[in-house]
């Protein structure tokens, strides 16, 4: 049997782009190697789905994906944020805006969002079949003839849709088989790296501060001195290094720099200078006066971190506060403002939320998602070297280029 449009993926931008293509009138397959779809989706928020970002201005919603970011102008023109919103608004999920803008679902639950697609595919009569894995693709003179599965079977149609994701997270099917056959057809894979994943860090001590939650610090990364990139923000102490969103979000740019020996300090105060943190120290020792030293933070700093800092401080912990000299306090106020870890590097593909790096972006046609390589080839989502911050911006780039490969890939 031939079909309209083979869609290879079932993760967001497969299951997208096949909706769209079968809701237009075409005959369309969609295969996916894993015996569930969305298996990664279900993975996102912490299985919450924050399905995309609440910024209504193109140009503004652009600039978040850096300076591969101008690629989606067209995309996002054609399939928007509030596009996004009523998509599954009228297929029964119902969402609220979160702090930073972020867009979920009212019910908190991804496996919301994944019926909603599963509901859309099964309406425009798109064929599924799970547990199929791709073992060649089949051409001739640039134009792909053919998909041949692990069992022997083999598959035709028109058009062929490649929405197979990057390398992060393996263990949900994302183990970067695209990479190897678009490389094989012709394109040019753009390296792939782990972004928005945790970082590692050389001190042994932050073990100690595993599950340490931080709220409203300021995280900055330097360089030879120089600080390169800095968020404010939540992150969280995990058992060898950190994690939490604007963690996540430098570790692209600390990926970029790791040739290079990199340091990282966290300022738990940053809305008090240090002026005014010593004013406020001070305060706190002179109502403590006669508590030792290892009693007297419990206002300032959490449970977890109080020990850390005394003995990084070289101060003795059953020193009473009212001893504490001038030089002594400046020593806790920089610990507090400027706490500086060494990064030792990220913890890789298997805890990574998305993959930088990917199909050339030079070699796809931004308004329909064509290659210009192979002519009845379409690409979408994680498998274009085109990645964003966390915040569902990486979703709506599924949602968009998907919806925009479907419809194109039967025209």
């Amino acid at each position: 049997m031939k079909y309209d449009v083979i869609v290879i993926g079932g993760g967001p931008a497969g299951m997208m782009s096949a909706g769209r293509a079968a809701e237009l009138g075409a005959k369309v397959l969609l295969l996916e190697k894993n015996k569930h779809l969305g298996i990664k989706l279900l993975c996102t928020g912490k299985g919450r789905c924050n399905i995309t970002n609440n910024i209504e201005e193109i140009k503004k919603l652009v600039d978040k994906y850096g300076k591969n970011g101008k690629f989606l102008f067209s995309a996002f023109n054609k399939f928007k944020v509030e596009d996004t919103v009523n998509f599954f608004e009228k297929r029964g999920v119902k969402t609220k805006v979160e702090r930073g803008e972020r867009i979920f679902p009212v019910s908190d639950r991804a496996l919301d969002v994944l019926n909603a697609l599963i509901k859309y595919m099964r309406q425009s009569k798109v064929e599924i079949i799970t547990e199929a894995q791709v073992k060649n693709i089949l051409m001739e003179k640039k134009v792909i003839k053919k998909v041949i599965l692990e069992n022997g079977q083999e598959l035709e149609a028109k058009n062929y849709i490649i929405c197979t994701g990057g390398k992060s997270y393996p263990l949900t099917g994302s183990t970067g088989d695209g990479y190897k056959w678009l490389k094989k057809m012709g394109h040019t894979i753009i390296s792939p790296r782990p972004a928005l994943t945790p970082i590692i860090i050389k001190e042994k001590f932050v073990k100690e501060l595993e599950g340490l939650s931080l709220k409203n610090v300021e995280i900055s990364i330097f360089k030879n001195n120089k600080k390169i990139i800095s968020r404010f923000g939540e992150a969280l102490f995990t058992n060898n290094g950190l994690s939490g969103p604007i963690i996540l979000d430098m570790s692209k740019k600390i990926g970029e720099e790791l040739v290079n020996k990199l340091k990282l300090k966290i300022d738990f105060k940053p809305v008090l200078d240090f002026i005014k943190l010593d004013e406020r120290v001070q305060r706190d020792f002179q109502k403590n006066s006669n508590k030792l030293f290892k009693n007297s933070l419990n206002e300032l700093l959490p449970q977890k971190l109080i020990p850390i800092i005394i003995k990084l401080s070289g101060i003795d912990p059953n020193k009473k506060v009212n001893l504490i000299t001038k030089t002594e306090r400046k020593i806790i106020i920089h610990l507090l403002k400027e706490f500086e870890l060494e990064i030792g590097g990220l913890v890789g593909f298997e805890k990574a939320i998305i993959t930088a790096g990917g199909v050339e972006l030079t070699e796809v046609d931004p308004k329909t998602m064509q290659s210009k390589i192979i002519s009845n080839l379409y690409l979408a989502g994680e498998i274009l070297d085109i990645d964003g911050p966390t915040g569902g911006y990486n979703l709506q780039v599924c949602w968009s280029t998907g919806f925009a490969a479907g419809e194109n890939s039967i025209l």
